[in-house]
């Protein structure tokens, strides 16, 4: 009972204060990575019920990990980045402890063949397990402090799996498998490649052009408007015609100065073939 002071306690009792301690350490051995943050969580608990246990019988000097001096339920570990005193009054305290526990290891290590031969006095084995149980103590602060940084990092984790696709941007619509054709210049050459690939569809290019502007992927004004039994040569001059009948400035321009190059320049000039 934490009723009872330390003194009421058997000297063979005071090994079954170290079972929390125990159940923290086992619990932490889990290898169940989908439930890693519950196991961290449930070791928490028994290292902290370990240390308020201690401290009920005056068992070490020590504090516990901030926001967990009362005796209500274990709460979350602080959020806000620590201050550069508190880093500084952590550090120190670290190196403490590690001295602490070398000199602890150190006193076990003498007694513990005595203890485990059954030897010792009543007044050796109660020095004994008191000495485990303030190593348990640093062990359980050390263990609160790496459970908390780990916590820290699950729980980032776990918030960036579960956030909303939206932030990331809509999702593309799956588009259907295009099937493989020849794009042909007229009908002509969609009759002549047709034959020889019955397997294979064929089209024209305005067939082509006609059918993405039905899926909306080009505007109308894109398609080109071909005159039937005309080549794109005939095209093209029909359209550099038009331009020039806009009074279409660059193209205009261009003209005057490829007329002028003529005047200046006779066919044939600068193809000297080798000749000299």
């Amino acid at each position: 009972s934490e009723n009872e002071e330390l003194e009421e306690i058997a000297s063979a009792d005071l090994k079954f204060l170290l079972l929390p301690a125990l159940l923290g350490a086992l619990t932490l051995k889990q290898v169940d990575v989908g439930r890693r943050l519950e196991h961290l969580q449930s070791a928490r608990e028994h290292f902290l019920r370990f240390l308020r246990l201690c401290r009920s019988y005056g068992l070490g000097s020590f504090q516990l990990p901030p926001g967990q001096e009362g005796a209500g339920t274990p709460r979350d570990p602080p959020g806000p980045q620590p201050s550069l005193v508190a880093m500084a009054m952590g550090r120190k305290a670290k190196i403490e402890r590690y001295k602490q526990k070398k000199e602890l290891e150190n006193k076990l290590a003498s007694m513990r063949s005595l203890v485990e031969s059954g030897a010792a006095e009543e007044e050796q084995l109660r020095e004994f397990y008191i000495l485990q149980i303030q190593q348990w103590i640093s062990t359980s602060l050390e263990e609160i402090e790496s459970i908390d940084q780990e916590m820290v990092i699950l729980r980032s984790r776990d918030a960036a799996r579960q956030a909303p696709a939206a932030a990331h941007g809509p999702s593309r619509p799956v588009r259907a498998p295009v099937r493989p054709f020849i794009l042909t210049r007229d009908a002509a050459q969609a009759r002549v490649f047709g034959a020889g690939y019955p397997g294979l569809p064929t089209m024209t290019v305005d067939d082509w052009y006609e059918q993405r502007r039905q899926q909306g992927l080009v505007s109308g004004q894109s398609v080109p408007q071909r005159v039937p039994g005309v080549s794109d040569d005939e095209l093209q001059k029909q359209q550099q015609e038009k331009k020039e009948e806009e009074d279409d400035e660059e193209t205009l321009q261009k003209a005057r100065n490829w007329d002028d190059w003529k005047d200046t320049h006779p066919r044939g000039y600068g193809n000297r073939h080798n000749m000299g």
